[in-house]
């Protein structure tokens, strides 16, 4: 039988997840993780501009595609995203699809 390439992977809990978009926006945005809130607005309470939106998708997708192989998040969904957690929730949700729920969740 051949080895498996991965690990059994633990799902990232919700905390986990939350934990990881505050510290991201904190890096990138240059503010305390602590003061990003699940209903901070990404532009009217955090002062993101697209650059920094564009940051952080692609920290976010390097951060959890290293343990959840084929981790995405698609352009236009992140139009839709206006808060912090409207992001983990849709993570959350993009996470449970990739961890192996074949069809729709």
């Amino acid at each position: 039988m051949p080895a498996e390439t991965h690990v059994e992977h633990s799902p990232f809990s919700r905390d986990e997840v939350i934990a990881l978009v505050r510290d991201q926006l904190g890096e990138i945005l240059e503010i305390d993780p602590d003061s990003v809130e699940l209903t901070s607005a990404f532009v009217d309470d955090l002062g993101a501009d697209p650059m920094a939106l564009f940051e952080f998708v692609e920290a976010l997708e390097g951060e959890l595609g290293e343990r959840s192989v084929g981790f995405h998040i698609d352009d236009e969904d992140m139009q839709e995203l206006r808060t912090v957690g409207d992001a983990v929730d849709y993570v959350m949700a993009k996470l449970h699809l990739v961890s192996g729920a074949d069809g729709l969740a």
